[in-house]
C-alpha cells in the first residue's frame, strides 16, 4: 500500500493534486477559488481481567476493586478509572440463557454497562439488536435557547446547523488516536484493518471496547451541548452491523456504544446525524474507512458485491432507525462518507445513491438524507438527484491538503475562508448553479498539515516538505509553508502546547474558525471535525476551547468577516508560523 503499481500511483497523484483524506481540498475548489489561488500564485474478552471484591478483615475498611482492567489508549484523553458497573448487581447470571452466555448479549462480558438496560433480550429490528436500550425516552429537551426541543421541528434551511463530529471514536483514525499505532512499524499497522489483524480478535476486542467506553462519554455530549452546539454527527463503520469472511474487524461491539451515544445526545437536546464512515470494500481507500489502499466499493473484482452489501447494511440500518423513538432525534441520515468519485465511475455512484435513497425511504426513514460531494466540485452537482426530496449535499472543506492552499499567507487563508467559501456555498445553494441544499459536514481550525499521522501513518507532511508517499512523483519533499524552502517551515510551533502560542496567532486562529462558521452558515450549516483528539489541538474543539482559540459558544461570535481584522504581520505573526 506504499506505492509502486499503476493504480497506487494514480491514487497518490490524485491525493497530491486535489487534497488528501479528511478534506475536499481542490476536489471542491470552484472557478472563483481557482482564480483566487491563481492570483496568489507565490503562490478491547473481559473475563480474563475481572477482579474480585476484596474484603480486608484486619482493616475496618471495605475496598471495592473494579471489575475491569486494562490501560487507556491515552491517559490525557481517556478516564483511567474503570466503570464500576453497579447495575450488574440488579441482575443475575442465571438471567442470561445458556445459549447467550459469553456472547454479545451477555452483559457480564461487557467492559462497560453504565446506562445500559441489562434486562436480557434477543429481540431485533432489522436484524439489529435492541439489547441495552431503555424502553422510555424524553424528547422534551432543547440543546440551547436558539433551537427547538427535540420533540419539535428543526427547520432545516431556515436555521443553521451548528454541529460537532465525534470522529475517531467508533472508527479509528491514526491522527486522532496515534497511541494505537505508536508501537508498530508504520508500514505494517496503518489503519483499523491492519491493527485488528495484528492484535487478533481477543486483544482487539478488549482494546477497542475500552476505547469505545472512554474516548467519548456521557460527559462529552454534555460538554458539546454546553459549548453551544445543537447537532452531533456520529461516524461509525459497517462492522458495527456485520462483518464478512476475511474481515479482521471487531464485529458489532461498537453497535451498543452507538445506541448509547445517541441516547446521550437525546438527553442533551442534540439532534443526530448518522454517518456511515466506512462501507464494505472501502469507498475511498483511506484509513478512516477502515482499510487504506485500493478502493473495493463499486470498483474492482468485488465492487458490485460490496455495493450490494452496502445496500444490505442500509436496509438494516434504515429499518432500525425508522422506529418511532428515533423519528425526532435522528434527523439526518448519511449514506456514505467521502466516496472518492474522482476515481470511481460517476454514473455507478449516482445509481447506487438512487437505489440507497429509495431503499431507506421505503423503509420509513423521514430524516434528511445526506450524501457526499465525492470531491467532484460542488458546481458539478447542478441538476443531479433532483427526483428525490429532502436531500442534503455534504462537502468537507480544509485548506491544508494541497500545496496551493496550504501556502496561502494568514491574511489570504482568512480571506479564502470568508469570501471563497461564502461564494461557493451560495452558488451550491442555488439550483440554477448548484445542487441546492448544501452543508459543510467537516472542517477544522488547522492551518497546517503538521498533526502526526494526518497524511497517513508515518508519511510526513507538506508544510515541512517531508511527505514521503513512496513515490517520487507524488511526494512533497520541499517545504510548502508560505515562505517556501525556508528552514523556518517547522511543525514545532503548530504542534506546540497552545500555552506557547503568541497572542497574534491565537487571535488569527479564532478569526479563522469564526470566518468559516459564517461562510458555511450561508448554506444549511456545519459540523466541526472533531471534538476530541489525543494531542492535535487544531483538530479538537475541546482542546481549542481550553486554549481560548475557539468561541465559548458556537452561536456567539466575536468576529465577522466584514470586520477589519488588521495586519497580522504587524501584530508579530510570521507567515511560517
Amino acid at each position: 500500500e506504499e506505492g509502486g503499481n499503476e493504480k497506487e500511483e494514480k491514487d497518490e497523484i490524485w491525493e497530491q493534486k486535489f487534497g488528501f483524506h479528511r478534506g475536499g481540498g481542490k476536489g471542491s475548489t470552484t472557478s472563483s477559488e481557482e482564480s483566487f489561488l491563481r492570483r496568489r500564485k507565490k503562490t478491547i474478552w473481559i473475563g480474563v481481567t475481572i477482579t474480585v471484591i476484596i474484603l480486608i478483615i484486619a482493616i475496618p475498611v471495605g475496598i471495592v476493586v473494579s471489575k475491569k482492567g486494562g490501560s487507556s489508549a491515552d491517559d490525557e484523553v481517556n478516564n483511567t478509572d474503570s466503570p464500576n458497573n453497579d447495575n450488574l448487581n440488579n441482575i443475575s447470571e442465571s438471567d442470561i440463557p445458556a445459549s447467550a452466555k459469553g456472547g454479545l448479549l451477555d452483559p457480564f462480558t461487557w467492559y462497560d454497562t453504565t446506562d445500559f438496560n441489562l434486562t436480557y433480550t434477543d429481540e431485533t429490528i432489522g436484524g439489529l439488536s435492541l439489547m441495552g436500550l431503555n424502553s422510555t425516552w424524553n424528547d422534551d429537551v432543547r440543546a440551547n435557547p436558539n433551537v427547538p426541543k427535540i420533540k419539535d421541528e428543526f427547520k432545516y434551511g431556515a436555521m443553521p446547523i451548528r454541529g460537532m463530529n465525534v470522529g475517531g471514536w467508533l472508527n479509528l483514525e491514526p491522527f486522532i488516536t496515534p497511541s494505537f499505532f505508536a508501537d508498530y512499524n508504520s508500514r505494517d499497522v496503518i489503519d483499523e484493518w491492519t491493527l485488528t489483524k495484528k492484535l487478533g480478535p481477543t486483544k482487539a476486542a478488549q482494546k477497542l471496547e475500552k476505547h469505545y467506553s472512554t474516548f467519548i462519554t456521557k460527559k462529552t455530549f454534555a460538554d458539546i451541548r454546553a459549548a453551544g452546539f445543537d447537532h452531533v454527527r456520529i461516524p461509525f463503520n459497517y462492522w458495527a452491523i456485520t462483518t464478512y469472511p476475511g474481515d479482521p474487524y471487531v464485529p458489532k461491539i461498537s453497535w451498543r456504544y452507538l445506541l448509547r451515544g445517541i441516547e446521550y445526545a437525546r438527553q442533551n437536546g442534540l439532534r443526530v446525524n448518522l454517518d456511515v464512515h466506512g462501507l464494505p470494500g472501502s469507498q475511498n481507500g483511506w484509513n478512516h474507512s477502515g482499510r487504506q489502499g485500493v478502493i473495493g466499493w463499486l470498483n474492482g473484482t468485488d465492487g458490485d458485491l460490496n455495493a450490494q452489501r452496502s445496500l444490505d447494511i442500509h436496509d438494516q440500518l434504515s429499518t432500525f432507525f425508522a422506529q418511532p423513538r428515533y423519528k425526532k432525534l435522528v434527523t439526518m441520515y448519511g449514506l456514505v462518507n467521502e466516496p472518492r468519485m474522482v476515481d470511481l465511475n460517476t454514473e455507478s455512484v449516482l445509481n447506487w445513491y438512487d437505489k440507497a435513497i429509495n431503499l431507506v425511504r421505503n423503509n420509513g426513514i423521514t430524516a434528511v438524507i445526506v450524501f457526499g460531494d465525492g470531491f467532484m466540485g460542488l458546481d458539478k452537482w447542478q441538476g443531479k438527484l433532483q427526483d428525490h426530496q429532502n436531500l442534503l449535499l455534504d462537502v468537507h472543506q480544509y485548506v491544508i491538503f494541497n500545496v496551493d492552499q496550504i501556502a496561502l499567507e494568514h491574511d489570504e487563508k482568512l480571506t479564502f475562508a470568508c469570501k471563497g467559501w461564502t461564494a461557493q456555498t451560495l452558488r451550491s445553494q442555488n439550483t440554477a448553479t448548484g445542487f441546492g441544499p448544501t452543508m459543510c459536514g467537516e472542517w477544522s481550525q488547522a492551518d497546517t498539515d503538521c498533526a502526526p499521522n494526518l497524511n497517513n501513518v508515518g508519511r510526513g507532511n507538506r508544510w515541512e516538505g517531508t511527505l514521503n508517499t513512496g513515490n517520487k512523483s507524488t511526494s512533497v519533499l520541499s517545504p510548502t509553508c508560505p515562505t517556501k524552502n525556508d528552514p523556518k517551515c517547522d511543525c514545532g510551533p503548530a504542534n506546540a502546547d497552545p500555552a506557547d502560542y503568541s497572542d497574534a496567532y491565537k487571535k488569527w486562529l479564532l478569526y479563522f474558525a469564526q470566518g468559516q462558521m459564517e461562510s458555511f452558515e450561508k448554506g444549511w450549516g456545519w459540523f466541526y471535525w472533531t471534538w476530541e483528539t489525543e494531542k492535535a489541538v487544531h483538530w479538537s474543539y475541546r482542546r481549542g476551547l481550553e486554549a481560548g482559540i475557539l468561541p465559548k459558544l458556537a452561536y456567539e461570535r466575536s468576529f465577522k468577516c466584514s470586520d477589519d481584522w488588521g495586519d497580522f504581520g504587524e501584530m508579530g505573526l510570521p507567515e511560517e508560523y
